[in-house]
């Protein structure tokens, strides 16, 4: 019987750049595993190659009644609730904690490569982003369903039988995130904002911060995909890492970034945060009332743990990954 690599979340944002990222290398033999009730994500799979596509609950069952039994290479697993201010927390820990612990399960006991997806949610308001249980407090509800996961991971570190990497991505951008609405990044929303208006709209300062100078470590997905193939061609290598650049960078400079690409591709020269300011294009709206409280306004991934995994590749800067992101737009 064929190995297959399967993706969760496929899809999705992320999940949808690995499929499309392993065609790039020839690997068509992959199960595509989704939750479609979303169905305008079905456009991040028109252009690639796969061999089936199973709704996640169908994949679940044929996980539990063993009938892909000693067919599966090895698991992406992308696939949760991501939207942070999801308040079902009954929905959130079904979905994200508990599906994830049977697919681990499963991987474990076939001896398949298990690669998962955390987030850098785990680390709440925390201003320590370590790969260490006294640096995780999150705040809210997705954020606790990532980190009970890790912690179930930790608890089996010793007698595990396969490869388990699990990643804490930090703040991915890049292409196939158009579905995710609200919750798409920052630079996908200042460069649509900048060609509907010709302005972008930042948060005023909050926790001390002036105005848009919060501090997130913004990813490329282009990155985030290398890492994830490096794991897949280094079974030998487990653990749970953060993703990130590994250097923060303010919502300004992303907002700079954005406007810069799309007036380069109408001709026009590039201008200064304070050029944008005088001329209005940069502006600020109130802190929302509803995001107090549960806001991380500084993020800096520490990389430390998986340089010395042996993952060596240098990462985008917000000013080359939104320049190469919001061309892939404006081609789109």
């Amino acid at each position: 019987m064929s190995h297959y690599i399967v993706v969760t979340g496929a899809a999705g944002f992320i999940g949808s750049n690995i499929v499309k990222a392993l065609n790039a290398r020839g690997e068509t033999n992959i199960i595509a595993v989704d939750n479609l009730s979303k169905a305008e994500k079905f456009r991040n799979l028109v252009d690639c190659e796969i061999a089936d596509y199973l709704d996640k609950a169908e994949f679940l069952d044929f996980v539990e009644e063993g009938v892909l039994d000693g067919s599966v290479a090895a698991i992406f697993h992308e696939g949760a609730c991501s939207d942070t201010m999801e308040t079902d927390g009954r929905y959130m820990m079904e979905n994200n904690y508990r599906y994830s612990g049977a697919l681990l399960k499963f991987c474990q006991d076939e001896g398949a490569q298990f690669l998962y997806a955390s987030s850098a949610s785990v680390y709440g308001a925390g201003h320590v982003f370590s790969e260490s249980r006294e640096f995780e407090s999150p705040l809210n509800v997705y954020g606790y369903s990532k980190f009970l996961f890790d912690q179930s991971v930790r608890r089996l570190w010793n007698e595990r039988t396969a490869q388990i990497a699990g990643f804490r991505y930090f703040n991915v951008y890049g292409p196939r995130e158009q579905h995710k609405g609200r919750m798409a990044s920052v630079a996908f929303h200042f460069s649509n904002q900048y060609r509907a208006s010709g302005q972008v709209k930042l948060f005023e300062g909050c926790d001390g911060y002036p105005n848009g100078e919060q501090r997130r470590d913004f990813v490329s997905v282009e990155d985030v995909v290398r890492v994830n193939l490096w794991f897949l061609d280094h079974p030998e290598v487990s653990g749970i890492y953060n993703v990130g650049t590994g250097r923060c960078q303010s919502f300004n400079d992303v907002a700079v970034a954005a406007v810069n690409a799309c007036r380069a591709a109408e001709g026009k020269p590039a201008l200064s945060l304070a050029d944008m300011q005088a001329q209005g294009i940069v502006s600020y709206i109130a802190f929302p009332e509803a995001l107090k409280g549960k806001y991380q306004s500084h993020t800096e991934a520490d990389i430390s743990a998986l340089r010395a995994a042996g993952y060596d590749a240098p990462f985008y800067d917000v000013q080359t990954g939104t320049a190469r992101y919001i061309e892939h737009l404006l081609k789109a």
